[in-house]
C-alpha cells in the first residue's frame, strides 16, 4: 500500500496472505533478493509483480504456476508482491496489477510481456525469449552491460542519466546547483566499480523520473579528473559522495544495488522538497487527481465559515500543514473541504452532518478509509497518522465502493462568511393587535 517515495511501508489496509508458497516453482522475489537472484543471474527470467487483494492477479495465479512448473530448469519464473515491496514495483515502472517483465541478456533493461494470461502462451512467450537470448549469444551479441572507461565515455544508452563531471564541469554543475548531487568517484580498472556501474546506471533513471530531476547521479573518472579527487581525500574506489547546496560534502555508506542507491536518493530528495500542497476540493478533478496520484489521501471536513470565521478556520488549515510538512516523505495528498459543501462525499466517508472537524485517510486504489478519532489537534492527527504508518488502524469501505459526485464550489476567499441577506419586510401598516384578536 505504500508509495514508492515512502521510506516505511504503509500498510493499514486489510492485510492478505501472497498468492505464492515456498512450495510453488515460482520464485518469490524481494528487494532482498531481486539483485542477486535477477540482476546477476545469467538466466532468463518471467517476472510477475502482483497485489494480492487484485482479482486479475488471483485469476492469474494457478497459469502462472503452471508455466513455472513446465519452464522449470529452463527459464526462470518470479513473482513480486508489488504491493508490499512498492520500491521494486516502481522501480521497474509497475502502474497496474498484474504486470509480467522480461528479464533477458540486458537485464538493465527489462521488456513488457505482452501476451495472453495463459500458461501456455506465457511458455510460448519464454521460449521465444529464450531462442532469442542465444542466437543473440550465438552471433556474438551478449546484450549484456560493458564496463569501465570504455563504456562511460562512449555514452551508451544505459548511462544516458549518469553525468559525467569533470575537474573543468564539476564546481559550475553541483556546487552551484540548487539540486541534490549523488557523484561517483571510480577508476576505470576498478572491478568494484564495474559492478556498481549497471546499478548507477539503472537508478540515475528511475532518480530522474521519480525526482523530476532534483536528483541527480553523476561520475567522475579520479584517475583523469585528479584535482577532484585530491580536493575530496578519495582513497578508495568507488567512493559516492553526497553534494548539497550549503552543506557540506557527506559520504555515501549505504548499499550498492539499484534499490539501495533509490532509496538514499529519495530520502534526500524527500529531506529537501517542499510540504504538499493543501486543496480545497473544488470540483471532481482536485479529488481525483490528489488521490489517484498519491497512495493516501488525508482529507479534512472542517466547519462551515459561519461558525469558525477565518480565524477559525485557518489555525484548522495551520494544523494541517504542520502534519503535512512532518508527513512529507509519506508523499501523501492533503485535501479539505467545508462542512455542507460536499454531503456526499461526507456520508461515503461516513462523516455527514456533525462532529467537525473530521478527517478520514483515504486509499483511493483499495477504496478503503480510516476516521480520525482522537481530536483535531497536532497531536490528535499525528498519533492517528502514525498508527497508519505502522500499519494500525480500524478501516471500512468506501460507502458506493467509489468516490460520490463531487459539486463545483467557489474556492474559499479567505474572508469572514455573511449571512445570506433576507428581504426587509415594512411591518408599518400591521395592526398587531388586531392580529393578536383575530388569531385568538
Amino acid at each position: 500500500f505504500a508509495f514508492v517515495l515512502g521510506t516505511v511501508s504503509c500498510t493499514f489496509f486489510l492485510a492478505v496472505n501472497g498468492l505464492y508458497s515456498a512450495s510453488d516453482d515460482v520464485i518469490e522475489l524481494t528487494p532482498t533478493n531481486f539483485n542477486r537472484e535477477v540482476i546477476q543471474s545469467e538466466s532468463l527470467w518471467l517476472v510477475e509483480f502482483y497485489a494480492p487483494w487484485c482479482g486479475h492477479c488471483q485469476r492469474l495465479t494457478p497459469e502462472w504456476k503452471k508455466a513455472a512448473t513446465a519452464l522449470k530448469g529452463v527459464v526462470k519464473v518470479g513473482a513480486v508482491d508489488a504491493d508490499k515491496h512498492q520500491s521494486l514495483g516502481g522501480q521497474y515502472g509497475v502502474r497496474g496489477f498484474p504486470t509480467i517483465k522480461i528479464f533477458g541478456a540486458n537485464k538493465n533493461k527489462a521488456e513488457d510481456y505482452q501476451g495472453g494470461r495463459t500458461s501456455e502462451a506465457i511458455v510460448d512467450a519464454a521460449l521465444s525469449a529464450l531462442r532469442s537470448l542465444v542466437k543473440d549469444r550465438l552471433s556474438g551479441r551478449s546484450g549484456g552491460y560493458s564496463s569501465g572507461k570504455q563504456s562511460r565515455e562512449s555514452g551508451g544508452g544505459d548511462k544516458k542519466d549518469v553525468i559525467e563531471l569533470t575537474d573543468d564541469s564539476f564546481d559550475k554543475n553541483v556546487l552551484n546547483s540548487d539540486d541534490v548531487w549523488m557523484v561517483e568517484f571510480y577508476a576505470p580498472w576498478c572491478g568494484h566499480c564495474k559492478n556498481l556501474e549497471p546499478e548507477w546506471a539503472a537508478a540515475a533513471t528511475e532518480v530522474k523520473e521519480q525526482t523530476k530531476g532534483k536528483v541527480k547521479l553523476a561520475a567522475v573518472d579520479a584517475t583523469v579528473n585528479q584535482m577532484l579527487a585530491t580536493r575530496y581525500g578519495i582513497r578508495g574506489f568507488p567512493t559516492i559522495k553526497i553534494f548539497q547546496k550549503g552543506e557540506d560534502p557527506a559520504d555515501y555508506e549505504g548499499g550498492r544495488t539499484r534499490s539501495d542507491i533509490i532509496a538514499r536518493a529519495l530520502d534526500l530528495f524527500s529531506d529537501n522538497a517542499p510540504p504538499p500542497e493543501l486543496l480545497e476540493i473544488v470540483s471532481e478533478d482536485v479529488l481525483k487527481s490528489t488521490c489517484d496520484a498519491h497512495q493516501l489521501c488525508i482529507i479534512a471536513v472542517l466547519p462551515h465559515i459561519l461558525d469558525t470565521g477565518a480565524s477559525g478556520r485557518n489555525s484548522y488549515l495551520d494544523v494541517m500543514l504542520k502534519m503535512a510538512e512532518k508527513y512529507k516523505k509519506k508523499m501523501w495528498g492533503w485535501l479539505w473541504t467545508e462542512a455542507g459543501a460536499q454531503s456526499d462525499l461526507e456520508s461515503s466517508l461516513g462523516i455527514g452532518g456533525f462532529g467537525y472537524p473530521a478527517m478520514a485517510a483515504v486509499n483511493a486504489r483499495k477504496m478503503k478509509f480510516a476516521l480520525l478519532k482522537g481530536s483535531f489537534s497536532e497531536q490528535g492527527i499525528n498519533e492517528f497518522l502514525r498508527e497508519l504508518s505502522v500499519g494500525r488502524g480500524s478501516t471500512a469501505p468506501v460507502g458506493g465502493g467509489a468516490f460520490p459526485k463531487i459539486n463545483v464550489v467557489e474556492p474559499w476567499d479567505g474572508k469572514d462568511g455573511e449571512l445570506p441577506v433576507e428581504d426587509d419586510i415594512d411591518l408599518s401598516d400591521v395592526d398587531l393587535d388586531d392580529w393578536d384578536k383575530d388569531e385568538l
